[in-house]
C-alpha cells in the first residue's frame, strides 16, 4: 500500500525556516512522483513543488511553484525513503496546511499537476507570524 506521512510543521515567524518531510513507504521513488501540495483556509489546494519521473518514464523534472521559487527547495533521501521541503524567508502568505503526496504523473502533463497525485498523507500546519 502506498502511505505517505508528514512531519515538520510549526509556528515560524516571518523571515524564518522551517523543513518538512514526508516519509513514504509501499513503493519505489523510481515508480513515483511526490509533491508538496498546500491548501489555505477558504482557498483551493495548490501545488508547491514536486520532483520525480512521469508515469512511462519519459521525464524526470522537479517544479516548483512561482511564489516558492528561490525560496524552498525539494529533495529526496533515498537511503531513508524520504522527501523533504526546505522552506526559507517564510511569509504569511506561506501559512497553510501542507500535504505530502505520491503520484504518476502522465507523460502528457506536469510533474506537478495535482490530479494526477492519489496517495495523500493527512498534512501539516505551517504557521507564519507577521
Amino acid at each position: 500500500e502506498v502511505q505517505v506521512v508528514e512531519s515538520g510543521g510549526g509556528l515560524v515567524q516571518a523571515g524564518g525556516s522551517l523543513r518538512l518531510s514526508c516519509s513514504a513507504s509501499g513503493f519505489r521513488f523510481d515508480d513515483y512522483a511526490i509533491g508538496w501540495f498546500r491548501q489555505a483556509p477558504g482557498k483551493e489546494r495548490e501545488d508547491v513543488s514536486c520532483i520525480g519521473s512521469s508515469d512511462d518514464k519519459s521525464y524526470y523534472a522537479d517544479y516548483y511553484a512561482d511564489s516558492v521559487k528561490g525560496r524552498f527547495t525539494i529533495s529526496i533521501d533515498n537511503a531513508k525513503n524520504m522527501v523533504h521541503l526546505q522552506m526559507n524567508n517564510l511569509n504569511a502568505e506561506d501559512t497553510a496546511t501542507y500535504y505530502c503526496a505520491a503520484g504518476r504523473p502522465d507523460a502528457r502533463s506536469s510533474v506537478c499537476w495535482l490530479a494526477d497525485y492519489r496517495s495523500w498523507g493527512q498534512g501539516t500546519q505551517v504557521t507564519v507570524s507577521s
